[in-house]
């Protein structure tokens, strides 16, 4: 791993829920958030004012994912970054079958280096690429999942073409979670969505708890025109544009 720019402060030590959460892989959580708070920080895949905050607010928030998760399916971590919430749920999960969705090649990069350190190869995948250039040759998944990508509305268009039939995405969100979610209907109708509602998951756990936005798919995921824009790809290769660094 290259070092670019200057270390961060310092990273305090796991909390008590980090413990209770991660349990017997405590160990690979505290390496991935001294990755986070170093190489994360010098190649500027997060801020360096968020290292004091790493475990409540990012490492946490997204670990207790893992308690509105099926056992046992198939995701994908849309818009992944530097891994969040798709490394932590990976390190909670092992049922689950993740591939990291990240269209930036630096962080592609760090994703790949951060999955071989913590021996996540067996149940996580690193796939370089924007959801719609990754679609006609993307198997459909189970869950989608996402954290600070885009409004909702946006991220379903990106996010909810992916899934099979009857999945659903799971979006970590803020304060307003209820109005965006009410504001996305419409939207999220003609992708296909049947039902939407906002869980917290953490409850007990961190404090505030995760606030995560369901959207759950019928039959068609997309909706028709998605589900034609694939057939058709699959019919003529899956050819896709390049990835932008």
């Amino acid at each position: 791993m290259s070092e670019d720019r200057a270390p961060a402060a310092a990273l305090p030590e796991p909390p008590e829920a980090a413990h209770e959460v991660f349990g017997d892989r405590l160990g690979d959580a505290v390496r991935y958030a001294e990755l986070l708070a170093d190489i994360g920080v010098r190649r500027g895949l997060i801020g360096p004012r968020e290292v004091p905050r790493l475990w409540e607010r990012h490492l946490l928030n997204c670990a207790v994912l893992a308690e509105v998760v099926p056992e046992g399916v198939t995701v994908c971590d849309v818009g992944s970054g530097a891994g969040l919430p798709g490394i932590p749920l990976a390190l909670v999960r092992p049922d689950l079958g993740i591939t990291l969705l990240e269209p930036l090649l630096r962080r592609t990069n760090f994703l790949s280096e951060v999955v071989e350190l913590l021996g996540l190869e067996d149940g996580v995948t690193v796939l370089r690429g924007r959801a719609e250039e990754v679609l006609p040759t993307f198997t459909p998944v189970h869950v989608v999942t996402a954290r600070a990508v885009a409004p909702l509305d946006r991220l379903a268009g990106w996010g909810v073409p992916l899934l099979r039939p009857y999945g659903e995405m799971l979006a970590l969100k803020g304060e307003t979670a209820e109005e965006e979610l009410k504001a996305a209907r419409g939207a999220l109708a003609k992708l296909g969505v049947v039902r939407g509602s906002v869980l917290h998951a953490g409850v007990g756990v961190v404090d505030p708890p995760s606030t995560v936005v369901r959207v759950e798919v019928g039959e068609s995921p997309g909706g028709v025109r998605f589900a034609a824009k694939r057939a058709k790809a699959a019919r003529r290769g899956g050819a896709t544009r390049r990835p932008r660094r």
